[in-house]
């Protein structure tokens, strides 16, 4: 018996005004009931594009131009008026990135609840219905959790009423929009599981967009690879990540960290091509290992894999060439190493609520220092009492045996130029009205450093990011992402830091990008002897870039040693659970081109 697709998209087409430019092009997939399908790609592939159009909503400047989309057996793309609105919730519901933004502030939960009902439910069905949704989401169902607002909640807390809010009206088809990103690995794994469990129980049929191709691993049944608005891959999930077809799909999966061995992640090479100006042929051939001419002359049709399985290449089943790949710093640091920088019996508050109980570490020289812990852990704050940010605290600091004031303001300027700081978000701590030249140059005159030949500098100072000269005159918002970082990372540098804060900075990249920027740090490590202290909650990716790690539960540190050591064998068992609570894409050696190397081994 064949069981009907709840989704099916044909030959869908979305086209931007006025260029006529084709964001999304020929997608055709199809999702069963109770299926998840994860849609894959780096940014600006079209993901989030597409997953709108399963709303029948285009962003300002485009429209769907051409195909179906047909769900729970309605085309739905010449819906409008009341007919629109019935859909959107009641057949299909959207849970977005950011649940903050998603919860109206204003309003209790209850009553968001309440409103994502049909109009002609009674209030007992409501009411009932409301206790229900709140249980499979595993959160309190009574009175005084309903009637609180969005503020009140942590974060994963807001991302499970947005998950309910999308599953209380039981709808046919969910779209959730990178619904982790941001999350801590425990909170992370319990989203994914309800996801999961609603949608078998409902028999839901679900579209899961992300970047993150170890959570994808996880939760879906079938994956879609998207690169420059087409979906270039397609096929059950183990066999797209264990026999990818596509030159693209396999570089995805090498720019992926491995929680189990520290090995190179290789990043893609140059950019994807923007819609109005796509090359003749294959869109991935100027990026492709395996181009050869027909590759650049001709675009790939679909080649059927197996069933429901495809890929639009023209060399599928030839082996990819060996990546080029970077040298790791060692995996252990000598403990002689000088101490860069000394952090003692911090307690940091804010207000009198205290979130830092008697904390001390130490950086060493040349070392990268991983902080984790789950969110409200206390890691932004101790990296923002570092860095002279935060001046609520008790406790010494000290650079190079030599004391650090609370405020960044008071310290030297030779103090503040050896200690840097990245955040996480290059999109609010680049100044929209600045230049590139201007951002690159700016640490040096708020310390009145005069330079003989700012150009070069500047030129120097994005080289050394692998970003062109010739971006200096552009302004943040001409940049991509992963170029805002770069940028901000080239700003941190000019100054010619001894100390690096990484402050959640690869959360919101996708994999290639976050790979290529790791790359850089580690070869700035070991060509200029930077250390680093590096915050994150992604947790693969501190055992590949970090000598030692220090954990941080509930303000209080319960663990610091090397990452060979915490990774397989922590004697603390918070250290232990967020390790298994983290996804993990374990690349089978079919997956991989060659025999990567592994880390360097230094002393012990």
């Amino acid at each position: 018996m064949t069981t009907n697709p709840t989704l099916d998209v044909q030959d869908l087409q979305i086209t931007g005004r006025p260029s006529d430019a084709q964001i999304v092009r020929q997608i055709s997939l199809q999702v069963l009931p109770g299926e998840v399908l994860g849609v894959v790609g780096e940014s600006g592939s079209g993901k989030t594009t597409l997953g709108l159009a399963l709303l029948n909503y285009c962003k300002s400047g485009t429209y769907i131009s051409a195909g179906s989309i047909v769900i729970d057996g309605n085309e739905i793309t010449a819906l409008q008026g009341n007919d629109l609105q019935a859909l959107r919730g009641g057949t299909v519901a959207y849970i977005p990135q950011s649940p903050a933004a998603a919860l109206n502030p204003a309003l209790r939960i209850g009553t968001q609840l309440d409103e994502c009902m049909p109009a002609t439910t009674s209030p007992s069905d409501r009411a009932q219905r409301i206790r229900e949704v709140m249980k499979e989401v595993a959160l309190p169902e009574g009175r005084e959790f309903l009637r609180r607002y969005p503020h009140q909640l942590s974060g994963g807390q807001q991302q499970r009423i947005a998950i309910a809010m999308a599953f209380v009206s039981r709808p046919r088809l969910i779209v959730l929009d990178e619904p982790t990103t941001g999350l801590d690995v425990t909170t992370q794994a319990t989203v994914l599981q309800t996801v999961r469990e609603l949608c078998q129980m409902y028999q839901c049929a679900a579209v899961y967009i992300s970047h993150d191709m170890a959570v994808v691993a996880e939760l879906v049944d079938h994956i879609a690879v998207m690169y420059s608005g087409s979906v270039v891959e397609f096929g059950p999930m183990e066999q797209v990540l264990a026999r990818p077809q596509h030159p693209y799909t396999n570089r995805l999966l090498l720019a992926v960290p491995d929680l189990h061995a520290a090995r190179p992640m290789v990043g893609i090479g140059g950019y994807a091509p923007s819609p109005m100006n796509r090359p003749g042929g294959c869109d991935f051939a100027p990026r492709c290992p395996l181009a050869e001419e027909a590759c650049r002359t001709s675009a790939p049709e679909p080649r059927t894999i197996g069933e429901r399985s495809f890929a639009r290449c023209h060399r599928i089943g030839v082996p990819l060439p060996p990546p080029e790949h970077h040298t790791l710093p060692p995996e252990t640091k000598d403990q002689s190493a000088e101490v860069l920088l000394d952090a003692k019996n911090i307690r940091g508050r804010y207000g009198k609520l205290v979130v830092l109980e008697d904390v001390s570490i130490q950086l060493r020289a040349g070392e990268c220092l991983a902080l984790l812990g789950e969110s409200g852990s206390g890691k932004t704050t101790l990296s923002r009492i570092i860095a002279g940010l935060h001046r609520e605290f008790d406790g010494d600091l000290t650079f190079r045996d030599e004391a650090l004031a609370a405020s960044s303001f008071s310290r030297t300027p030779t103090q503040r130029g050896r200690i840097q700081y990245i955040f996480q978000d290059p999109y609010e701590s680049l100044n929209p009205r600045r230049t590139v030249r201007e951002l690159v140059l700016q640490p040096l005159r708020a310390l009145k450093q005069k330079v003989a030949d700012p150009e070069s500098l500047v030129a120097e100072s994005l080289e050394r990011v692998a970003l062109r000269a010739d971006m200096a005159g552009r302004y943040p918002d001409q940049l991509s992402g992963g170029e805002r970082q770069r940028v901000a990372v080239a700003r941190a540098l000019v100054t010619k830091p001894e100390v690096l804060i990484c402050d959640e900075i690869t959360s919101a990249l996708d994999v290639s990008v976050q790979s290529s920027l790791i790359e850089l740090l580690q070869s700035l490590q070991i060509g200029m002897g930077l250390s680093l202290l590096f915050i994150t909650h992604n947790i693969a990716l501190v055992r590949n870039i970090a000598q030692r790690v220090a954990v941080l539960q509930d303000g209080e540190i319960v663990e610091v040693s090397d990452v060979k050591h915490a990774f397989t064998d922590s004697a603390h068992p918070y250290t232990r659970s967020l390790i298994t609570s983290t996804p993990n894409l374990r690349l089978p050696q079919s997956a991989l081109p060659v025999s990567l190397p592994a880390r360097q081994q230094g002393d012990s």
